[in-house]
């Protein structure tokens, strides 16, 4: 088995883009694990959680990226993350059109 190469400066760089996007993967991986848990709990098979989970991590990293878009820190991503993965994808596509609808009507 080959033995990946001793890089510093790679391994620097990777760990200082891994701390400065860190509340985005926090915000994902919470998620995913609220979404997996609350399909357990709710009695969900195993196959919506395969599903869910992932959606709801992939849905909470896409948004984290978006909320300085919206004006909200970036720091609050986890927050964000946990909400999407209680809610579920259902729940988020929801209030997220309720939330556009507002917007567009104000126009």
């Amino acid at each position: 088995m080959k033995r990946m190469p001793e890089r510093p400066d790679t391994w620097a760089w990777l760990a200082a883009w891994l701390e400065q996007h860190w509340p985005s993967f926090y915000a994902a991986i919470l998620a995913l694990v609220i979404a997996a848990l609350r399909v357990i709990y709710g009695g969900g098979t195993l196959r919506r959680m395969a599903v869910e989970a992932p959606l709801c991590g992939s849905l909470a990293l896409a948004a984290s990226h978006g909320l300085a878009l919206l004006g909200i820190p970036t720091s609050t991503a986890p927050f964000f993350g946990g909400v999407i993965g209680l809610l579920g994808v259902e729940g988020t596509r929801a209030a997220a059109r309720k939330f556009f609808n507002r917007k567009v009507e104000q126009l």
